[in-house]
C-alpha cells in the first residue's frame, strides 16, 4: 500500500512533466477532491495508507489533468468570489479576472438601491448568482441561448440556495427580452479563431467554442450588445462587458454611434484592457 505523501509526490512529478506551472498545488486540489477532504487536511494525513480503490481514483484524476482537462471539470467545482459552483463542459470555466467585473457593477449603484439587472449569455450563472448573493435587493434576469448552459446555471442556483433570486430564460442575446433594466452585464464571446487556436489546451480543447469565438475579429457579439442595449435600458442605465484585449478603440466608436452619454475602457488588476462600460443618456 502507498501512503498519501508518496502518492502525492508521484502525482506532482507527473504533472510537472506535463508542463503544468503549479504541479504541487494542482495535485493537492485533485487529491482533496478525490479523497473528499479539505486541501489543508492533506497535511494532517501524509502517513495515511491508501487502498487500491483510492489510488486508482487519484491516478485517474491525475492523468486527466495531465491531459490538460480543466481542474474545475475534474473536481466538478469552481470558486467565484464567495461562491462555490458546479463546473463542467456545458459552459465556460469562469476565470478569476472575471470576478473583477462584479466589483465594477457594484460600484455603479448605491448599496441600498433596487437595481434591475440583465445578465446576457449567463453560461453557468456565475455573474448573476454573485450579484444576487452580494446585493439582496437587486432583481436579476439571466439569459443564454444554450439549454445546456441554462441547466447548469439552474443547478448552481439551487446549489447556492439562490434559485429564488435569479430568473433564468433562453434567448439569443435580446431576442426574448421585453423589459427594461438599470444594468446589462455580459461576458460574451470576444476571441478570434486564431486566438483560440493559440490558447492553452484547457481553453481550446474543453471550453465550448460558442462561448469563446465571435466573428468580425471577435467584435460581433459585443457590437450586438452595445447597439441593441439602449432599447432595453432605463435612462441613465449601464452596459458592462468583458472584452478582448485590442477592442476598445472599436468599442468607443460603436458607443459613440449609439449615443451613449459616457463610455470607458477599464483594465483589470494586471493592466490588461478587459472591461467596457457605457451609460445611456438621462
Amino acid at each position: 500500500m502507498q501512503n498519501l505523501l508518496d502518492t502525492l509526490k508521484k502525482a506532482t512529478d507527473f504533472l510537472s512533466r506535463k508542463g503544468l506551472e503549479k504541479p504541487r498545488m494542482e495535485a493537492e486540489h485533485l487529491f482533496a477532491a478525490g479523497l473528499g477532504i479539505k486541501r489543508l487536511d492533506l497535511y494532517l494525513q501524509f502517513e495515511r495508507l491508501l487502498d487500491d480503490s483510492e489510488v486508482e481514483t487519484l491516478r485517474t484524476m491525475t492523468v486527466r489533468r495531465g491531459n490538460r482537462e480543466p481542474l474545475q471539470h475534474i473536481t466538478g467545482k469552481v470558486s467565484f468570489r464567495d461562491l462555490v459552483l458546479k463546473s463542467d463542459k456545458r459552459a465556460l470555466v469562469p476565470r478569476p479576472e472575471t470576478e473583477e467585473i462584479i466589483d465594477l457593477a457594484l460600484a455603479l449603484f448605491p448599496a441600498d438601491s433596487v437595481v434591475r439587472v440583465l445578465d446576457l449569455g449567463t453560461g453557468s450563472g456565475v455573474m448573476a448568482l454573485a450579484l444576487a448573493a452580494e446585493r439582496p435587493l437587486w432583481k436579476i434576469d439571466a439569459l443564454d441561448k444554450s439549454a445546456e448552459a441554462l441547466a447548469l446555471a439552474k443547478e448552481n442556483a439551487q446549489l447556492t440556495q439562490l434559485e429564488g433570486r435569479v430568473n433564468f430564460g433562453q434567448s439569443n442575446w435580446f431576442e426574448a427580452v421585453t423589459d427594461k433594466y438599470d444594468l446589462i452585464i455580459s461576458n460574451p464571446p470576444y476571441l478570434t479563431e486564431s486566438e483560440v487556436a493559440s490558447a492553452d489546451p484547457e481553453v481550446k480543447d474543453f471550453d465550448p467554442y460558442s462561448a469563446l469565438i465571435a466573428p468580425e475579429n471577435g467584435l460581433a457579439d459585443l457590437k450586438i450588445i452595445l447597439t441593441q442595449a439602449p432599447k432595453f435600458l432605463n435612462q441613465g442605465g449601464w452596459v458592462l462587458c468583458e472584452t478582448g484585449i485590442d477592442q476598445h478603440v472599436a468599442l468607443a466608436e460603436i458607443s459613440k454611434q449609439n449615443s451613449y452619454k459616457e463610455y470607458e475602457g477599464i483594465s483589470d488588476m494586471s493592466g490588461r484592457p478587459r472591461f467596457w462600460k457605457a451609460q445611456k443618456a438621462i
